[in-house]
C-alpha cells in the first residue's frame, strides 16, 4: 500500500480550516450591481435620445388621419369578448349534445342526447341480424 492513501495516511483526516475571504467576493459583487445600474441607465437615456431622433425624422402625421380620428377596421374583427364567446359555444353544444330537437322536420330526421344514442347502438350491436354502419 502507499503512503499517501488510506486511512491510515497523516493527511487522510485534515481538512480545510480557512474560510472564503470575502472581501473580494463582495467587492465583485457591488461592481455587478454598479455597471448593471449604469448600463439600465444608460439604456434609458439612449431611448430618449433615438425617440427625440425619430420624432425629428419622420414626416408629419397626415392632417386627414387627425380630422378622421380613431375608427373601427372593416370587419372581420378580432373577437372582443373570446372566453365569453366560447363559454356561450359550449352551453349551445352542450345543449344540443343533452336534448331532443328536430334536425330536419319534413324529413323526419332528429336529434336525440348521445346518451340515449350509445344505448340504443348497444342495444343494436347485441341483436343478432342487425347490420351496424
Amino acid at each position: 500500500m502507499s503512503s499517501t492513501s488510506g486511512p491510515e495516511s497523516p493527511g487522510a483526516h485534515t481538512h480545510e480550516t480557512g474560510d472564503v475571504n470575502l472581501r473580494p467576493v463582495v467587492i465583485s459583487g457591488i461592481g455587478l450591481l454598479l455597471i448593471l445600474m449604469i448600463s439600465a441607465v444608460a439604456m434609458f437615456g439612449l431611448f430618449d435620445v433615438l425617440a427625440v431622433q425619430e420624432a425629428h425624422s419622420s414626416p408629419p402625421a397626415n392632417a386627414l388621419a387627425a380630422i378622421e380620428g380613431r375608427r373601427l377596421p372593416p370587419a372581420p374583427r378580432l373577437q372582443a369578448h373570446p372566453i365569453k364567446d366560447l363559454q356561450e359555444l359550449r352551453a349551445v353544444e352542450q345543449e344540443r349534445l343533452t336534448s331532443y330537437g328536430w334536425i330536419d322536420q319534413q324529413a323526419g330526421v332528429v336529434r336525440i342526447p348521445i346518451e340515449r344514442a350509445m344505448q340504443l347502438l348497444a342495444e343494436r350491436a347485441g341483436q343478432p341480424g342487425t347490420a351496424t354502419r
